[in-house]
Protein backbone atom coordinates (compact mmCIF):
# COMPACT_ATOMS: atom_id res chain seq x y z
CA UNK A 1 0.00 0.00 0.00
CA UNK A 2 1.19 3.62 0.37
CA UNK A 3 1.78 6.25 2.85
CA UNK A 4 -0.81 9.04 3.06
CA UNK A 5 0.63 12.15 3.74
CA UNK A 6 -0.71 14.48 6.20
CA UNK A 7 -0.32 18.17 6.99
CA UNK A 8 -0.95 20.48 9.89
CA UNK A 9 -1.04 24.27 9.40
CA UNK A 10 -3.16 26.77 10.34
CA UNK A 11 -6.41 27.70 8.37
CA UNK A 12 -5.07 31.04 6.99
CA UNK A 13 -1.53 28.95 6.09
CA UNK A 14 -3.63 26.28 4.06
CA UNK A 15 -5.15 29.24 2.01
CA UNK A 16 -2.05 30.82 1.39
CA UNK A 17 -0.71 27.93 0.16
CA UNK A 18 -3.37 27.15 -1.67
CA UNK A 19 -3.74 30.65 -3.44
CA UNK A 20 0.02 30.27 -4.05
CA UNK A 21 -0.45 27.24 -6.49
CA UNK A 22 -3.82 28.39 -8.64
CA UNK A 23 -1.64 31.41 -8.82
CA UNK A 24 1.59 29.50 -10.17
CA UNK A 25 4.19 30.53 -7.77
CA UNK A 26 4.15 27.15 -5.74
CA UNK A 27 4.24 23.88 -7.76
CA UNK A 28 3.29 20.86 -6.02
CA UNK A 29 5.75 18.41 -4.99
CA UNK A 30 5.23 14.65 -4.70
CA UNK A 31 6.65 14.65 -0.99
CA UNK A 32 4.53 17.51 -0.39
CA UNK A 33 1.23 16.39 2.16
CA UNK A 34 -2.05 15.87 -0.32
CA UNK A 35 -4.45 15.91 3.00
CA UNK A 36 -4.40 19.14 5.49
CA UNK A 37 -5.70 19.64 8.64
CA UNK A 38 -5.84 23.24 10.76
CA UNK A 39 -4.93 21.55 14.06
CA UNK A 40 -3.71 18.20 15.61
CA UNK A 41 -6.58 18.14 17.35
CA UNK A 42 -9.11 17.61 14.50
CA UNK A 43 -6.50 15.35 13.22
CA UNK A 44 -6.67 12.91 15.78
CA UNK A 45 -10.00 13.11 15.63
CA UNK A 46 -10.49 11.80 12.16
CA UNK A 47 -7.16 9.24 12.88
CA UNK A 48 -8.48 8.15 16.86
CA UNK A 49 -7.70 4.73 17.86
CA UNK A 50 -11.38 3.39 16.90
CA UNK A 51 -10.64 4.74 13.23
CA UNK A 52 -7.31 3.51 12.68
CA UNK A 53 -8.46 0.07 14.04
CA UNK A 54 -11.19 0.20 11.35
CA UNK A 55 -9.03 1.29 8.57
CA UNK A 56 -7.13 -2.08 9.64
CA UNK A 57 -10.37 -4.29 9.36
CA UNK A 58 -11.01 -2.60 5.99
CA UNK A 59 -7.65 -3.24 4.70
CA UNK A 60 -7.79 -6.72 6.00
CA UNK A 61 -11.08 -7.72 5.39
CA UNK A 62 -11.72 -5.83 1.97
CA UNK A 63 -15.71 -6.24 2.84
CA UNK A 64 -17.95 -5.56 -0.22
CA UNK A 65 -19.94 -3.19 1.77
CA UNK A 66 -20.34 -0.84 4.62
CA UNK A 67 -23.35 -3.41 6.35
CA UNK A 68 -20.14 -6.09 6.12
CA UNK A 69 -18.35 -4.10 8.04
CA UNK A 70 -20.53 -3.41 10.29
CA UNK A 71 -20.81 -6.39 11.28
CA UNK A 72 -17.31 -7.26 11.35
CA UNK A 73 -16.58 -4.50 13.45
CA UNK A 74 -19.74 -4.48 15.79
CA UNK A 75 -20.25 -0.93 15.26
CA UNK A 76 -23.97 0.63 14.06
CA UNK A 77 -24.33 1.01 10.16
CA UNK A 78 -25.31 4.44 10.38
CA UNK A 79 -22.50 5.70 12.74
CA UNK A 80 -20.23 3.88 10.44
CA UNK A 81 -21.76 5.27 7.27
CA UNK A 82 -20.73 9.00 8.96
CA UNK A 83 -17.56 7.79 9.53
CA UNK A 84 -17.05 6.60 6.46
CA UNK A 85 -17.83 9.37 4.69
CA UNK A 86 -15.44 11.77 7.27
CA UNK A 87 -12.75 9.70 6.37
CA UNK A 88 -13.76 9.43 2.40
CA UNK A 89 -13.77 13.69 2.40
CA UNK A 90 -10.25 13.60 3.84
CA UNK A 91 -9.06 11.13 1.30
CA UNK A 92 -8.16 8.31 3.89
CA UNK A 93 -11.32 5.59 2.55
CA UNK A 94 -12.45 5.63 -1.22
CA UNK A 95 -15.72 4.20 -1.51
CA UNK A 96 -16.23 2.23 -4.35
CA UNK A 97 -19.91 1.77 -6.20
CA UNK A 98 -21.16 -1.98 -6.42
CA UNK A 99 -24.02 -3.05 -7.81
CA UNK A 100 -26.56 -2.58 -4.50
CA UNK A 101 -23.84 -1.63 -2.30
CA UNK A 102 -20.73 1.00 -1.44
CA UNK A 103 -17.77 -1.00 -0.86
CA UNK A 104 -14.92 0.64 1.41
CA UNK A 105 -11.42 0.95 0.82
CA UNK A 106 -8.57 1.98 2.63
CA UNK A 107 -5.98 4.52 0.81
CA UNK A 108 -3.44 3.74 2.55
CA UNK A 109 -1.40 1.71 5.42
CA UNK A 110 1.01 4.56 6.83
CA UNK A 111 0.32 8.32 7.58
CA UNK A 112 3.36 10.67 7.66
CA UNK A 113 2.62 13.83 9.58
CA UNK A 114 3.92 16.93 8.70
CA UNK A 115 3.71 20.27 11.50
Amino acid sequence: MKVIKIGIASQEEIRKRMLAIAKGELKIKSSDPKIWFTSMRSLSAVLSDENRALLDVIRSSKPVSISELAELTGRKQGNLSRTLKTMSNYGLVRMEKQERALMPIACGDRFEIFV
